[in-house]
């Protein structure tokens, strides 16, 4: 379930993030997300936010999207700015969904959040059709740990530029601010932990997608003139298929 938080910085998000106002959404998440649901006419959005993810696949895609999320204040505005898919609150961990009823599962930017990582995952697997896609985005697990970022180190000449990767391995919760006033929660887990939790909930891995910041990233963010930045991705895609064979359901949220 959401923190508490969440309700008190949506407007944050919604202003920061939204309605064409992030270069990684509008040239990056978005697009990546259309590419891999293309075909998918059932598709559920968890931790739909205001829902421009599902908005999007509605739109362009013509699919029927379900967006569920846990704060109140986000499914009140993305019910208010509409565009054809239906809203819900909800957690990840428990999906008021029936089995094997959904083509395509999208997961943006919202596992590195949730403490109940492995019945999140269970619930998007009881969901999905045999060999439906599962869409799980993060920011990226190994390049952005807690305490990464570029480094100018001006002890040697000339200065040297790198990428500093933090502790990685150790699962970890942090709360950073990121932005004055707005303080976010995340727990880091390496990608180990998410692929085998893909693979024990009964989904096979079929695509991972490592992409550079975008251009209108790089444009708005000064640092990252810099070719170490430039290439070193913010963002993993993770696609995989749930198995085609049969396997025990659930009976939580089912409807």
């Amino acid at each position: 379930m959401t923190e508490p938080h969440w309700d008190d910085h949506a407007d944050w998000w919604q202003r920061e993030f939204t309605d064409g106002v992030d270069p990684e959404y509008v040239e990056q998440i978005i697009p990546l997300a259309l590419e891999h649901l293309e075909g998918m006419e059932r598709v559920l959005d968890v931790g739909t936010g205001e829902g421009q993810i599902a908005r999007a696949a509605t739109s362009e895609l013509g699919a029927s999207v379900v967006g569920l999320d846990p704060t109140v204040s986000q499914v009140v505005v993305a019910a208010e700015r509409g565009g054809g898919p239906v809203y819900g609150l909800a957690g990840s961990d428990a999906l008021p969904v029936a089995d094997e009823s959904i083509d395509a599962v999208v997961v943006c930017l919202v596992f590195e959040h949730v403490d109940t990582l492995d019945a999140s995952l269970a619930e998007v697997a009881r969901v999905l059709r045999p060999g439906g896609r599962f869409l799980l985005f993060l920011n990226h697990p190994l390049l952005q740990t807690p305490d990464s970022g570029m480094i100018v180190d001006h002890m040697i000449e000339p200065p040297e530029t790198y990428w500093r990767i933090g502790p990685y391995l150790p699962e970890a919760i942090t709360v950073e601010e990121v932005q004055k006033g707005v303080s976010v929660r995340f727990v880091h887990r390496p990608m180990s932990r998410y692929i085998n939790g893909l693979i024990d909930a009964g989904m096979a891995l079929v695509k991972m997608v490592e992409p550079a910041p975008p251009p209108g990233f790089v444009a708005k963010a000064g640092e990252y003139e810099h070719d170490v930045v430039r290439t070193t991705p913010r963002l993993l895609l993770l696609v995989a298929e749930r198995s085609m064979e049969p396997r025990a359901m659930g009976t939580i949220g089912a409807t």
